[in-house]
């Protein structure tokens, strides 16, 4: 089954515009754009048949073909990353199994996230859509906490059934739970971790339908999906000792920095 990731990355970004091209400096102190960063993620995905940067904008276009990445433009209609994967799996003329959406503020995304991601959506006989969950430590739940108290929009949360199958995202901490963890404790709270994959049936069908009060509220885009009773899978990944983090706001470069130094990534 081949497979096609699609970075999409715009430039007007409500929270953070620009931010596709914020430089985030490596263990080494070398400064790498945030669409490059990401790029390099999916370049180190096994089993790929080829990465695609989805754009609006000349001037993400622009760098990332400096770095050698091969971009597909994308309308400026396109309401969120799941919306721009479709269109550019549209331009590109199709012809694969499975589409990953890696979004590209999600640097710190490691290559067997989107591996067992892959997999986990060719293995299910119901799913039309993947996405990766990752049990969080104390350390992440309070910093998820953390965010929330100081009115940021931190991490997403999943809540799933024993299948599986999604049953609720959310910007919220969900599951509720009174409990005190330490840093090194594993918690009953699963951080969604920005990735999907699809089958072409379903990126196809998700531009057509209009989007539901649930994403609208909570402004996360595959809750469309669940709205329309789509069977998304989510499929548990291992952080292996990483740590993993999105850049959603100003606030989560020094955030990444740290552990991109940690992880010893140049």
């Amino acid at each position: 089954m081949s497979t096609l990731i699609v970075i999409p990355a715009r430039f007007a970004s409500t929270r953070y515009p620009g931010k596709p091209l914020v430089e985030l400096k490596g263990a080494t102190g070398e400064a790498k754009s945030l669409i490059k960063r990401s790029w390099e993620a999916a370049m180190m995905v096994q089993g790929v048949d080829k990465v695609v940067v989805a754009t609006d904008d000349d001037r993400i276009r622009e760098a990332a073909e400096a770095f050698g990445a091969e971009v597909v433009m994308t309308s400026e209609s396109c309401q969120n990353g799941t919306e721009r994967c479709a269109e550019a799996f549209d331009k590109l003329g199709g012809g694969y199994d499975v589409v990953v959406n890696l979004q590209g503020d999600a640097p710190l995304t490691p290559h067997w996230f989107v591996e067992e991601l892959i997999k986990g959506l060719k293995a299910s006989p119901v799913a039309e859509v993947a996405t990766p969950v990752l049990r969080t430590e104390g350390e992440a739940l309070n910093g998820f906490l953390e965010d929330r108290r100081a009115g940021r929009v931190g991490g997403t949360t999943a809540v799933f059934g024993i299948d599986y199958n999604a049953l609720y995202f959310s910007k919220e901490v969900i599951p509720y739970t009174g409990k005190t963890y330490s840093d090194n404790e594993e918690t009953p709270v699963f951080h969604h971790v920005g990735v999907y994959a699809y089958r072409p049936s379903a990126l196809a069908a998700y531009p057509r339908w209009a989007a539901g009060p649930l994403e609208k509220l909570e402004g996360l885009e595959q809750l469309r999906f669940l709205e329309r009773g789509v069977h998304v899978l989510c499929v548990e990944v291992e952080g292996r000792g990483r740590q993993f983090w999105e850049l959603n706001n100003p606030e989560d470069v020094p955030r990444i920095e740290a552990m991109l130094k940690k992880m010893g990534a140049a």
